[in-house]
């Protein structure tokens, strides 16, 4: 037993081992309780097998001990296994049950339906779980307000729960209960423990808000506006400072003309009412006003019926000022002839004095008149044309002319009213034809509508009639006609089949009065299916759709200009350069002379295609296309090997002992080149190779060349394979046609005669050598 009172040790159990009969048994324990904690709690002797138990023990302590007992001999041989013994401790009620909180607070809200949920408690037992040390029961011991009981608590459960539908949080906001819970199920002698419950009852709309008064009488001057006039306050029993309490005020009738407003004040609840828009004395004198109050959230019963509202009536009485001029209607109107003249005189303007209704004593200024057109009288607010008016101005606006005048009183108040001026049209502007430009396509058209405007009133214009300017013999009247279409239109024809081109056509309009006006029409008769064909070549491009070049755009097209002058400036001075012929040296003092050196001109040295042969002369623009093959030709040291049908190969000497070979082969794409002058550049060959010793290395080499041109897979020439030139003839008056003719003569150092005097040094040097 839990809590036992002994006498200690206390004898629970005697173990006995049946080996005892043949041996002689000592018995021994071990395990919590005996030689763990909480050790020397149990013991046995050692000879006859009893139990012991020295203390009391708490069973929510240790609920059991699980101990193993030995059988050994005298010699320490084991007859038996270990015995396990389980100590199991009986629960005793010594513990009370427990309520989680000492203190519960719930809320419900008032006028809650029986049955309803408040809340639940629990409470717990530290005795032994399943019995009826810890089976527990729940009860409210009392109620404060004791009456009427309001609250039911389930025993088993610990919900509280309602027993009433009156719960009315205007007369009781809160309730207090003493709960109990005792465990063996609730029988006398078990253990109980007592704690507070607190119940607040939850507030709901349940009062509608009431004025304090059922009228109310203010006052308020005329021409004020954003102004306090009065105050109202109301009556709501519901929880101050909620929704259920806070009021929205409005105005259900006598404010039609949106003159007040009535809001909450947020702090005191009241209702505050303003004009928004000014009053008038002379309208009305006094307003009656009726005005609701409601709560912000809804009611908790449901109502439909208006007369649940509160409401209050509003007189307010509008007190008289001592007001200014009334500019009333703001917008007057007076009618003038178009064509009046200078000087005449209209009425104007009126303002009135609201409380005499009369004028007198007011002045009159002009604020705005967009063309200057009148004068305004200061005393009567009569006008009188200025200027010439003009009823097809742009500063009219359907017809109306429109000027600001400002009304002033004696004592300096004022108004500001609009004078419309209408002016009555007269015919003093002819038919005009708004489209000037027409486009005939003749292939599918004959004809083009023109239509005329006429900027005076209707009263003045159509029905018009439509006229060729012009003699009857006339070139308008031979290739142009006019048919009538409607009272606005006409259809332009041509006749007598004119050709395509621009052409101008004078047309008169005549409105119904004989007004009329002569309208240049510009005619274009075009071979085109579409008006936008003719457009593209007749008519050039205008308006914004141009392309506007950026400054870095503009300086871009500068630069590339003055590139290609600098181009055509190196071309013009080279083919000058190459114009000049140089002078050559004779052959046996290249080598200890200056050589005056000359540089071809761009785009001499070119090769033309063609199914003949094509030769070439340095200097000479001329090109020969021949039909015939011949052999080579030597002629003042030049030699001229060519191609036959599209390939063009050319061997050429220059002057001296410089020259420039080229073979190019049309056909395989091959090109091959021998420069030891370039364009006429002479070079100074260190070894002194003559002519003939040059000719003799470069013919055999080039003729090997020229051998492999234009070879099929078999190793055959083709039949356009290169052919020599017969020769030309001795001592033709020609002479050469080479790129560079090779001169014999022998003089030609007189130039050094005219150099500078850093260049006549370095001759005498040269020559020296």
């Amino acid at each position: 037993m839990e809590n036992s009172l002994g006498p200690f040790p206390l004898f629970l159990q005697q173990i006995e081992s049946d080996t005892a009969q043949n041996y002689t048994i000592y018995y021994s324990i071990s395990g919590p309780g005996v030689d763990q904690r909480p050790q020397n709690l149990f013991y046995i002797e050692r000879n006859t097998g009893n139990l012991y138990c020295t203390g009391p023990i708490d069973r929510e302590q240790y609920d059991s001990f699980e101990l193993v007992a030995f059988a050994t001999t005298q010699d320490g041989y084991s007859p038996e296994f270990p015995l396990p013994l389980v100590i199991k401790i009986e629960d005793e009620n010594d513990n009370f049950p427990i309520f989680t909180n000492s203190t519960y607070i719930f809320t419900i809200p008032e006028y809650s339906r029986v049955g309803s949920t408040v809340g639940q408690v629990c409470a717990t037992d530290l005795d032994e779980p399943g019995t009826l040390h810890t089976m527990l029961k729940y009860s409210i011991l009392e109620q404060f307000p004791v009456s009427p009981v309001m609250f039911f608590m389930h025993s088993s459960t610990g919900v509280i729960t309602t027993t009433s539908s009156q719960l009315n949080r205007e007369l009781v906001d809160k309730y207090q209960l003493k709960i109990k819970v005792q465990d063996m199920n609730g029988k006398p002698f078990g253990l109980q423990t007592t704690a507070t419950c607190i119940i607040y009852v939850d507030d709901v709309n349940d009062h509608w808000p009431t004025f304090t008064q059922t009228s109310y009488v203010t006052s308020v001057e005329e021409n004020t506006v954003d102004v306090e006039i009065l105050r109202v306050s109301v009556e709501d029993k519901d929880l101050i400072n909620t929704a259920n309490w806070r009021a929205n005020y409005t105005i259900l009738k006598g404010n039609e003309n949106g003159h007040f407003k009535i809001v909450t004040d947020p702090k005191t609840n009241e209702g505050v009412l303003c004009v928004v828009k000014p009053l008038n004395y002379e309208e009305r004198q006094q307003l009656t006003l009726q005005i609701g109050v409601v709560n912000e959230a809804p009611y908790f019963r449901e109502t439909t019926s208006r007369s649940a509202m509160s409401t209050a009536t509003v007189t307010v009485n509008v007190k008289n000022q001592d007001e200014g001029p009334e500019c009333t209607p703001p917008v007057q109107t007076v009618r003038i002839k178009e064509n009046a003249p200078v000087n005449t005189r209209s009425n104007g303007y009126k303002a009135y004095d609201p409380e005499t209704k009369s004028s007198s004593g007011i002045r009159y200024k002009k604020i705005n008149d967009p063309k200057g057109w009148f004068t305004v009288d200061e005393n009567t607010g009569s006008i009188t044309t200025f200027r010439l008016l003009d009823r097809e101005s742009e500063s009219m606006e359907n017809g109306l002319y429109k000027i600001t005048i400002l009304a002033t009183d004696k004592d300096g108040r004022s108004c500001t009213g609009t004078l419309g001026i209408i002016l009555e049209d007269v015919n003093d502007n002819g038919p005009l034809i708004l489209k000037q430009t027409l486009i005939i396509c003749k292939t599918v058209m004959s004809s083009a509508e023109i239509v005329a405007f006429d900027p005076d009133d209707p009263v003045n214009g159509p029905p018009f009639s439509f006229n060729l300017e012009g003699n009857s013999d006339s070139e308008a009247q031979r290739i142009w006609g006019l048919s009538q279409i409607n009272d606005t239109a006409a259809r332009l024809f041509y006749q007598n089949d004119p050709p395509f081109g621009p052409y101008t056509v004078n047309v008169r309009v005549t409105d119904k009065h004989g007004l009329s006006h002569i309208t240049p029409l510009n005619v274009i008769i075009c071979d085109c299916i579409t008006e936008n064909d003719c457009t593209l070549r007749f008519v050039p491009r205008t308006g914004n759709g141009g392309v506007k070049l950026g400054k870095w755009a503009i300086l871009a097209i500068l630069l590339g200009i003055a590139l290609l002058f600098c181009i055509l400036f190196t071309l013009v001075c080279g083919a000058t350069g190459a114009a000049k012929k140089p002078k050559a040296f004779p052959d046996d003092v290249t080598q200890q002379n200056l050589i005056v050196s000359n540089t071809e001109a761009p785009g001499d040295d070119k090769v033309y295609s063609a199914n003949g042969f094509t030769t070439q002369t340095v200097g000479s623009s001329g090109q020969g296309i021949c039909g015939t093959v011949g052999s080579g030709v030597k002629s003042g040291g030049q030699e001229t090997i060519e191609m036959v049908k599209g390939g063009q190969q050319t061997l050429e000497s220059c002057q001296g002992h410089g020259h420039h070979y080229t073979l190019e082969s049309c056909r395989g794409g091959g090109q091959y080149t021998l420069d030891s002058c370039r364009g006429g550049l002479v070079e100074v060959d260190s070894h002194g190779h003559t002519y003939s010793k040059w000719r003799n290395f470069t013919q055999t080499h080039l003729g090997e060349k020229v051998q492999r041109c234009n070879q099929d897979n078999s190793h055959e020439h083709a039949q356009d394979y290169v052919l020599p030139y017969n020769y030309e003839g001795k001592g033709s008056v020609a002479g050469s046609v080479g790129c560079c003719s090779e001169r014999q003569e022998e003089d030609g150092l007189e130039f050094l005669d005219h150099l500078e005097p850093k260049f006549r040094t370095l001759a005498e040097t040269c020559v020296k050598r």
